[in-house]
């Protein structure tokens, strides 16, 4: 995220319910990257938040050239840099005692790699909509980029905790749910 900046305080939101449902009326499932498809899906169901943008992150090397491609980065001694298109998830979260909760959680999501996984904001968004947080998979140095440029070996060290980001989100999801 460009404007991504430490995480803000809750502010009250008179218009969260409406904005909420204005989001989740333009969703657009068939244009999520598949991979988060369920936790997008399971976040749509919780009730005191929403999601305003995601990507799973996407890697593009000399023989991959799509900027949606989500398989797995292959083993190879031929690939030297990668092209790195940030993994993210921007939601807004409800002022609520709820919200709150899934925001305590939100916030330890880091602790997977602090140096890979960022939580905060990003000015934009919440210019956008009060009360919105991000969570970014980058190296911390670049945490100001959407996409950067990194050697073949801290790009597979980058997907691995990609895909434990998305693992561990989607389990908090679903363990919301559950407890309903």
């Amino acid at each position: 995220m460009e404007t991504f900046i430490t995480s803000k305080d809750f502010v009250d939101d008179p218009y969260f319910h409406d904005q909420r449902k204005k989001c989740l009326s333009e969703l657009d499932i068939e244009g999520i990257d598949a991979p988060i498809v369920e936790l997008i899906s399971g976040l749509a169901e919780l009730d005191y938040c929403f999601t305003l943008q995601s990507c799973y992150g996407h890697f593009l090397y000399n023989s991959q050239k799509n900027p949606y491609n989500i398989e797995p980065l292959p083993i190879s001694n031929s690939i030297s840099n990668v092209e790195y298109k940030i993994a993210y998830i921007a939601l807004c979260i409800k002022n609520s005692e709820q919200g709150k909760f899934i925001f305590q959680h939100l916030r330890d999501i880091p602790s997977i790699d602090p140096e890979y996984v960022q939580f905060g904001c990003a000015e934009w968004f919440w210019e956008r909509q009060v009360n919105s947080y991000v969570l970014q998979v980058e190296p911390k140095r670049h945490m100001m980029k959407d996409k950067l440029s990194v050697d073949y070996w801290e790009a597979l060290h980058i997907e691995k905790i990609r895909n434990n980001f998305f693992t561990q989100l989607k389990k908090l999801v679903q363990d919301l749910i559950n407890s309903g």
